[in-house]
């Protein structure tokens, strides 16, 4: 279905308290549309102030109910989680209305603006809000459609995680989990990393091959990344954290002094308040991104001292007792060991937990799980699993987190299994110290945020 972004005007949205269905809504309500939406969430009382703050941004918001759609509704958007037998999906279908998915909706958005889409298996919600602070500290009011909430935002009373923009340029994640990412046809693309998570190598090589093909201008890839490596057109654009490499953007000097990190871009000093070397190669991609588009060096640097970060991306929940506690997006075996790496430059000990999404999943990357984990742990550190989040559905649930923790037992790592998370904090606590860290890790599961509170509460 062709889609004409200009004449659109009201679209409903199934699923839009989805972090990436709600940046959609909020995106296109900026442009002055009507837009509506309904979830699940809506009626159970689960939401959050997610209603409040999408209603805040324009969006009416309904239960699944089908109440909200009308006959004189245009175009309805569903996320690949929504089925057939959902009821608003029936009712379109009988009032005639076309359906589409998210990704076919914002594959349209990039062709309607100039677009910059940032691709890799780890680091996309990030590269891209850097991105966006460069671009706009640099005066260029450049719009955002991001898998997560920047902090700068959030700080608004916003949601965070999108921004319509006055300027001409777009930032937003190319996802390659769906494979949607073969959609987008970007001015700009980027591609950060490749590893395995959700599909095998050659299959994701594959993938990004049609995303290189599909950009329109430049293409832009890290050096240090073997497999990226090998999608570059033209070297100069590229970056890379290897001083051989003969990239145009090179970062060197890396260190890391608690919660914060310095290096030095091209001879340029940065300064950031995050951590690990994985965020260092993020910021240098959105620096070559900037440098393409004519920002110098000291601009961007001084967009990204500013940084804030966003939500659930190392997002530091406080010190008690001498114990950090931190709660992190990480969920394929790369992310988990980056996020426990970066983690210990803070403490003599990591505790990470983790509990694993979908029984497929994580049945794909046990091994991997294993193998990343045991490898990044020192003597000291620890890992915690509770059991795997299951969103519904007709998974075969013949692996348990256990089964993971088991094989990193096996290899003689301090490894433990909290079947339920609700009995973790108190079967952690003769674990801690007076000097330590405390990391969380998971994704899709909405409730692991109130999940990082009640660790908090019960340190």
């Amino acid at each position: 279905m062709k889609i004409d972004i200009d004449s659109l005007d009201k679209v409903f949205f199934i699923g839009v308290a989805g972090t990436g269905m709600s940046a959609l809504a909020q995106y296109l309500a900026g442009m002055g549309k009507r837009i509506s939406g309904s979830d699940r969430y809506f009626s159970t009382g689960d939401s959050g102030d997610v209603q409040t703050k999408l209603e805040l941004a324009g969006i009416r918001c309904f239960r699944q109910d089908g109440e909200g759609i009308t006959a004189d509704t245009e175009l309805v958007v569903t996320s690949a989680a929504v089925e057939d037998t959902v009821m608003e999906v029936q009712k379109a279908k009988q009032l005639d209305i076309p359906i589409i998915k998210r990704s076919e909706l914002l594959a349209a958005i990039v062709k309607s603006r100039r677009t910059i889409a940032i691709g890799g298996t780890s680091g996309k919600s990030t590269t891209s809000a850097m991105l966006f602070e460069i671009l706009k500290y640099a005066g260029l009011e450049p719009g955002i459609i991001s898998g997560a909430g920047l902090v700068s935002l959030m700080g608004q009373g916003k949601f965070g995680n999108a921004e319509t923009g006055r300027g001409e340029w777009l930032v937003i994640e190319a996802d390659e989990s769906d494979g949607s990412i073969v959609q987008y046809e970007a001015e700009i693309g980027v591609v950060l990393n490749i590893d395995k998570d959700h599909q095998e190598i050659d299959a994701l090589m594959d993938i990004f091959d049609v995303f290189k093909r599909n950009t329109k201008g430049t293409f832009i890839v890290n050096q240090s990344h073997s497999l990226a490596a090998k999608l570059s057109r033209d070297i100069k654009t590229d970056f890379s954290a290897d001083t051989g490499s003969g990239a145009g953007y090179i970062a060197t000097g890396f260190r890391q002094n608690g919660l914060h990190i310095e290096f030095l871009v091209n001879g340029i000093p940065f300064s950031l308040h995050t951590v690990g070397r994985h965020n260092m190669e993020n910021a240098l991609a959105a620096v070559a991104v900037a440098g393409f588009l004519n920002i110098d060096l000291q601009t961007s640097a001084a967009a990204l001292e500013k940084y804030q970060g966003i939500y659930r991306r190392h997002q530091v929940i406080g010190n008690k007792h001498g114990v950090w506690l931190i709660d992190d997006y990480a969920h394929n075996p790369a992310k988990c060991a980056a996020s426990i790496a970066a983690c210990q430059y803070i403490a003599p000990k990591v505790i990470a937990w983790f509990q694993p999404h979908g029984y497929g999943p994580t049945r794909f990357l046990h091994h991997d799980f294993v193998k990343e984990i045991a490898a990044v742990l020192r003597p000291a550190d620890e890992i915690w699993m509770s059991e795997i989040f299951y969103a519904g559905g007709t998974a075969v649930k013949n692996i348990s987190a256990n089964d993971l923790i088991n094989d990193l037992k096996a290899l003689g790592k301090k490894a433990f299994f909290a079947e339920r998370r609700e009995d973790f904090p108190e079967g952690v606590r003769d674990h801690l110290t007076d000097n330590c860290v405390l990391l969380l890790m998971g994704a899709r599961d909405p409730s692991l945020e109130a999940f990082a509170q009640k660790v908090w509460e019960e340190l």
